[in-house]
């Protein structure tokens, strides 16, 4: 036989060699979770190993993580009940504790990434990430909110922006309120494809941002996020992005939508991000505790085929466990 594949396996040092997808601590972002108060380190139940942190101990994680390599973080903040209304008036509000703790957290680390969440949901008594009337969520009223609380946090100190609601023509009414207010240089890495998966329990759970059990709010959010089912409609919503100034666009969940992450790659020439959500990590979680999976070798392997799939930015609560597998 003139062409033998395994002469490239045959050793480790081949294997590096050859080796096609490379993935560092540079493509990792790590989400952290929010709550007021201090020296609250609560841990959520659901997503094992991953906390509900007050400011000064975000500041000691964050700390932490730099110390591995990872730079870049993506911030949710768990909103009290009492400072929630129906038109999400807190998540612009000068008061906001989100938005005091981005401004101390780049003051601490100047030279780290840290991205926001642009929705409604945390502070919407109704859990969803547009104003609900009648039992619809109105696009338009919903964008004037986001508009107001995307200026506010970049005037915080968040370095990108992540709309995560699904409204359409959000991007563009960001940027250009952006631009007007002087915030050139903030970006928006827009939830492109943010589809109505299973796989979000979890997050809302450490959040508490699940859409409400009342007569006439929708139970679901199927009206703005997209049908799992289909495909040509991300290249739809990531058009729509590329046109309106997104700088990133992303796929929500990652795992289970592979082949979308691709066709975005293969289409755009913006960076691709993919959200690896909270029900994707818990399920290997779960499979590691009850022996079924060794998590050093899983672990690593799906964050790889994320990577391999043309995914430039993986948002992942693995995301300091691979920094200090490979830098510890």
């Amino acid at each position: 036989m003139l062409i033998r594949p395994r002469r490239n396996r045959k050793s480790e040092s081949i294997r590096r060699l050859s080796q096609e997808t490379i993935l560092t601590t540079d493509d990792l972002i790590y989400p952290l979770f929010l709550v007021e108060g201090k020296k609250i380190k609560e841990e959520i139940s659901s997503l094992p190993d991953n906390y509900r942190l007050s400011l000064d101990e975000m500041l000691i994680e964050i700390q932490e993580a730099t110390n591995y390599g990872i730079h870049s973080f993506i911030i949710f903040p768990k909103i009290p009940e009492n400072l929630k209304d129906k038109v999400a008036s807190y998540s612009y509000s000068a008061k906001n504790y989100y938005l005091h703790a981005a401004t101390e957290i780049k003051s601490k680390f100047p030279s780290i990434n840290i991205i926001s969440d642009v929705a409604m949901d945390p502070y919407n008594i109704d859990g969803h990430d547009g104003i609900v009337e009648n039992g619809e969520i109105l696009n338009d009223a919903s964008i004037e909110v986001l508009v107001q609380m995307s200026v506010a946090q970049a005037k915080a100190g968040f370095d990108i922006l992540g709309p995560s609601d699904m409204m359409d023509g959000r991007v563009g009414a960001m940027r250009s309120a952006l631009d007007q207010a002087g915030y050139y240089n903030t970006s928006i890495m827009s939830y492109t494809a943010k589809y109505a998966s299973a796989f979000y329990g979890p997050f809302r759970d450490a959040l508490a941002s699940a859409p409400v059990d009342n007569e006439g709010i929708p139970k679901h959010k199927k009206s703005y996020q997209m049908n799992p089912a289909n495909k040509k409609e991300a290249l739809i919503e990531g058009a729509l992005d590329v046109q309106e100034g997104a700088d990133f666009l992303m796929v929500k969940p990652a795992l289970n939508y592979l082949d979308i992450i691709r066709l975005m790659k293969e289409n755009f020439n913006l960076p691709i991000a993919a959200y690896h959500v909270s029900g994707e990590c818990a399920m290997l979680i779960a499979a590691c505790q009850n022996g079924w999976l060794e998590y050093e070798k899983a672990m690593p392997e799906t964050l790889l085929s994320l990577k391999r799939a043309g995914t430039d930015a993986i948002i992942t609560y693995f995301a300091k466990d691979y920094a200090k597998m490979i830098n510890g």
